[in-house]
């Protein structure tokens, strides 16, 4: 296949990116007033987001409903169709509806804005029309219009889509940050993915709290020695009462050698690191592995919150328990 050949479709690729990218700038441009009362009203909300659409617009409000629940607004997607089959029992008063369409002119969506608006639940549009019918019976109405579709002559929604998902995508990280949905929160939805794990891995969890190794000051290097083959290349240097002075590192060992090969009598003191990096047993793993991995710590005494240590922690440890 020529250059040419290959440039072509790259050509066409690059065309689609730039005209969805120039989409969602429009969208970002045209927010208003009633995207603060969009954000304003699912705030209030005491029941469910029920997030709806037809075809490709329910695609994405799929999308929506699932990224509003993981970001701690509790959302369900509706199909409009099955609404008037039964599924409408899932909606309630205290419920509010985000319904996408971009005609705003599906008539299978009307028969659920009805009922909707029977019960009294508030309606957020996200159409491509804002005189559209869908328009007129929102409450709230948000404006996803794009002057041109990224395929050929709109054989299928594209550049339309892309905007929807993301004004919902603003929605939910609104919402999320107007809440105050912090990471722990997070984690707590989604415990069993790697990303769970992370925000839920305590030092805790991981460090070493049997067999500790640590040095009064005073005592020899010739110690120190054993201690750093034995225990994995660090040791804590602590007072009588167990708080840390300093530590000192296989690598410190190897400094010290190329100074001289009479130094097994040197006391600890000399040769520690004094104010070492520390953690806490209630410190994220990740942000423990994050500190060693900035400073090249190959481990990390563990704090009780002050100056005493109650244990370490590797980065090996760390890396296998899934904190990276």
């Amino acid at each position: 296949m020529s250059s040419s050949e290959l440039a072509d479709p790259v050509e066409r690729g690059r065309r689609v990116l730039v005209l969805e990218a120039a989409a969602i700038r429009g969208v970002a441009e045209r927010l208003g007033p009633s995207f603060a009362a969009a954000v304003h009203l699912l705030a209030q909300v005491k029941g469910r987001v029920v997030v709806s659409g037809l075809g490709k617009s329910g695609l994405i409000a799929r999308k929506i409903a699932a990224t509003f629940t993981s970001t701690g607004t509790p959302a369900t997607f509706l199909h409009p169709v099955d609404s008037l089959h039964g599924d409408l029992g899932m909606v309630g008063r205290d419920d509010a509806a985000v319904l996408l369409s971009k005609s705003g002119a599906s008539d299978e969506l009307f028969g659920l804005v009805e009922q909707l608006k029977r019960f009294g639940v508030p309606i957020i549009a996200i159409t491509g029309d804002l005189d559209s019918g869908l328009a007129r019976h929102a409450d709230v109405v948000l404006d996803a219009g794009v002057t041109e579709e990224a395929c050929p002559e709109t054989l299928a929604p594209t550049a339309s889509t892309t905007a929807a998902l993301a004004l919902g995508d603003a929605l939910a990280v609104t919402l999320l940050e107007i809440k105050g949905f912090r990471r722990d929160d997070f984690a707590t939805l989604h415990p069993g993915g790697s990303l769970g794990r992370r925000l839920l891995l305590r030092v805790g969890d991981v460090m070493l709290t049997r067999d500790i190794p640590t040095l009064l000051p005073e005592r020899p290097m010739r110690e120190c020695v054993v201690l750093l083959a034995k225990r994995r290349g660090t040791v804590a240097v602590v007072n009588a009462k167990g708080a840390l002075l300093g530590v000192v590192t296989a690598g410190d060992l190897t400094r010290l050698m190329e100074r001289t090969d009479r130094f097994l009598d040197t006391p600890v003191a000399e040769v520690m690191t004094r104010a070492p990096r520390t953690t806490t047993a209630d410190e994220l793993a990740g942000a423990a592995l994050g500190l060693m991995e900035k400073h090249g710590i190959m481990a990390l005494p563990v704090l009780d919150g002050g100056d005493r240590v109650v244990g370490i922690v590797h980065l090996h440890d760390l890396m296998k328990a899934g904190a990276a």
